[in-house]
Order: C-alpha cells, then structure tokens, then sequence
C-alpha cells in the first residue's frame, strides 16, 4: 500500500481516543439513559432474520463456507469495539452493526482481530471479506475499496458537566478558551483554521493545549487546565454515558465543514460483496435493528437514515 495512502488511513480513521471501559467507569455498571451497559462476554446482541433474497447475492466464494470473515483492529476504543471483561471477547457497536449484516445475510460472524494496518491489506487481498472498523470514506480509499455506509463520521465537544458554555458551533465560540485537541487528527486541522479565522476577524486566540491520551485530556478537563475537548464522538459519547460528569456541547463532521464525513463497512474493490452488504443494512435500518444497536451505545446521534455505497468521501491528498 503505498505510505499516503497509509497516512491518509490513519488521520482519517476518526479513533484518536482509546480509553478501557473499565478505566474510563466510576462503577462496575456503566450506563446509557439509565440502562447498564453489558461489558460482559454473554452479550445477547441485537439480531435480525434472515434475507433470502440479499443472502442469494453474496458472491459463492464468499458464502460457500457459510461465514463472514469481519475484520476489526485490536487497539480498543469504546464504545466501537474493545473487550469485555473478561479481556477476550471483543464487544461494542462495530461488532452489533456486524452481527446484524451476517444475520440478514444468514451467514456466521466470523471475528478477525488484527492491527489497524492489517486490515487495509486484509481487505485488499479478500482475506478479511469485510472490515467494520470506524473506517471512513476517503476519495483514495476508494480506488481500491468498495464501501457501505453505517454512521456520520462525528466529533464533539467536551465540556465538564458545570461548565457555562452552552455551545460550540463556530469559530467565535472558541475565542479565549483554553481547548485541547489530539496531534495530527482532522479534528486539529478543524480547530486550527477556526482559530486562523478568529484571529483574521480579531477576536482572542484559543490556548491549544495537547495530550498524548485522551485519558490525559479529561483529566485536564476535569481539573480545569483547559476548558473544552475536541474529539470524535463515540469516545467520549461512551464515556459521558458512564461518567456523567461532563457534557457534549457541538458537533461537526469529521470531514470538515464542508463535508459530511461517513464511516462505512469496507470490502474488497468489485468483488460483490458491497451491495448485499447495503441492502442488509437498509434492512436493519428501516426494521429499528440497526437504532437499538446505537441507542444500547450511546450512538443514537451518529445515525444515517440509509446506507450508501461509495458516496463522496473526504478529498485526496495533495502529494
């Protein structure tokens, strides 16, 4: 895979956050909405019936053996995939969204834990015959991938839960805070030209302040070093729901604001798969399947109101 293409994948992925459930939690039960979230490993997912009809369109090769080889990446970050407590059995919303296609499919989930790198060249070489992994649309992943849309690719904004900031949506509203945000994410480059603007129409400079962690950031929130966070959302969506101690104020598109930025289920360019796997999740969409899988999350605002394939992703890369 040539090293842009790699760069591109990591910057783009949106999973800058990687925190443990069990660190991020102030008790053994964390919660969404009042309703505990299952950590353990006897999940009890969410499932769906059988399609006959999407099931006849997987290619042969790829249902001859009656499993879908899913494809996700061992690093953790919940609430998209990470272990349960019992530190083997990988969990979270991209292995619902998962369970739900095999279902409609009739096909038996067949999990594939591997680097972030891995499951680029995974999907390129038909190994792993689809990746559900927080993996965005990009324009270059697209000349070699096929794609199923199932999420916005979102950020947030941070605040502590006694925080009088009521919102951020524009550049203003960031003038004279002090903000953290990850190196080298979308999300910088966001804050970055929001406070280029500030300064450009003569409003006070935000103190941009970094940390390795995202463990790190809160901390800093908490304490009151700085007084916002900007991050994709699922982190800290999750980990609001099992702290309470702290509250989303904005959102905004991963892709930048002139683009909304989808997270896609990812397979192999033009070997067939995409389009069963769009109308399975179509399926689960308009049957509320795919709604309980987010709302168990906390992900209910990271919803599309159908799955596309191979829409307009985030723009190339000038080399």
């Amino acid at each position: 895979m040539p090293a842009l293409l790699l760069a591109v994948a990591v910057a783009a992925c949106g999973a800058e956050p990687t925190v443990a459930a069990k660190d991020a939690a102030t008790s053994a039960a964390p919660s969404v909405a009042g309703k505990k979230i299952n950590t353990s490993p006897d999940q009890n997912r969410v499932s769906a019936e059988k399609v006959d009809s999407i099931a006849a369109q997987v290619p042969a090769g790829i249902s001859a053996d009656g499993k879908l080889v899913v494809g996700y990446s061992g690093e953790g970050a919940p609430p998209l995939n990470f272990l349960a407590d019992d530190d083997t059995t990988f969990i979270g919303v991209e292995t619902d969204i998962a369970q739900l296609v095999a279902d409609v499919l009739g096909l038996e989930l067949k999990p594939e834990i591997s680097s972030w790198e891995n499951l680029f060249l995974g999907a390129k070489s038909g190994k792993l015959e689809v990746v559900f992994n927080n993996v965005t649309v990009t324009e270059e992943r697209k000349d070699i991938y096929d794609f199923a849309t199932y999420r916005v690719d979102q950020l947030a904004w941070q605040v502590p839960a006694n925080s009088p900031i009521k919102a951020i949506s524009k550049p203003a509203d960031i003038a004279g805070l002090r903000v953290s945000v990850g190196a080298g994410t979308n999300q910088e480059k966001i804050l970055l030209d929001w406070d280029k603007q500030n300064k450009e129409a003569g409003l006070k400079d935000a103190e941009i302040q970094y940390y390795n962690k995202y463990g790190d950031a809160l901390l800093a929130l908490k304490s009151g070093r700085i007084q916002a966070y900007f991050g994709p959302n699922p982190a800290i969506a999750y980990n609001i729901a099992v702290s309470g101690d702290s509250r989303i104020v904005g959102t905004a598109s991963g892709a930048g604001p002139d683009l909304q930025g989808l997270i896609a289920a990812m397979t192999k360019k033009d070997d067939g798969l995409v389009k069963p796997l769009n109308e399975a999740l179509n399926t689960v969409i308009k049957n509320g399947k795919y709604k309980e899988v987010l709302d168990r999350w906390g992900l209910g605002n990271e919803a599309i109101p159908e799955s596309q394939i191979n829409p307009p992703g985030l723009p190339r890369q000038s080399s």
